[in-house]
């Protein structure tokens, strides 16, 4: 069972990374970065979550330097993404925002599920799966200069935090690692995509 479990998260988070990857190639090329640059997004985009997360609970080496796979994932969805760039432009916005959101929820499961794997403490089990979900997208916004967008758009951080805090709450009532997981990620996920598509935001203090 403990053996299955690995495998999911590890599933989890390849496929988030490929996400990410996309998203942080596509990206560097929006900023008119050179090749070099955008396989720098990619790979940052993509895993410094998971090294921040791996970092804060002593989990050394990061699991994403670690293993091989994590940066072949990144940087084959970074090649891919230049390759067929054109294409990635021709599908609709809400397609996008829909992988991203993908990401963001297979990321926050992931990462707390790790978190709780390191017998860190629920609240802060959370945080880390937070962390997880929108560390790259943060890393990503600070190369290119810009204000990260978790700090002012819709409800992303907000999300991937619910859903991790979903995740523990199913966890505590009994519910196996699997059912816990695709709860969180679920939450994470619609609770993003109804954000992104109605617009919803924290509230802020106009200027």
């Amino acid at each position: 069972m403990k053996h299955d479990a690995g495998k999911a998260l590890l599933a989890a988070d390849l496929a988030g990374t490929f996400l990410f990857g996309i998203e942080g190639a596509a990206a560097a090329i929006r900023g008119n970065l050179d090749l070099l640059g955008m396989m720098v997004l990619a790979f940052s985009t993509a895993l410094a979550g998971g090294v921040v997360r791996d970092l804060l609970i002593g989990a050394v080496p990061p699991e994403s330097i670690k293993n091989w796979r994590y940066a072949a994932t990144a940087f084959t969805a970074a090649m891919l993404t230049f390759l067929f760039y054109r294409m990635l432009q021709a599908f609709p916005a809400t397609l996008l925002m829909v992988l991203d959101a993908g990401g963001l929820a297979l990321f926050a499961v992931a990462g707390t599920e790790k978190a709780l794997e390191y017998n860190i403490h629920p609240f802060m089990a959370a945080l880390l799966g937070t962390i997880t979900g929108v560390g790259g997208g943060t890393i990503r916004d600070i190369f290119l200069a810009h204000v990260p967008r978790v700090l002012q758009s819709d409800i992303y951080a907000t999300a991937a935090l619910a859903g991790a805090v979903v995740l523990i709450v199913t966890r505590r009532i009994g519910a196996s690692p699997m059912a816990a997981a695709f709860a969180g990620g679920g939450c994470c996920f619609v609770l993003r995509v109804v954000a992104a598509t109605r617009h919803w935001n924290l509230p802020r203090i106009a200027g």
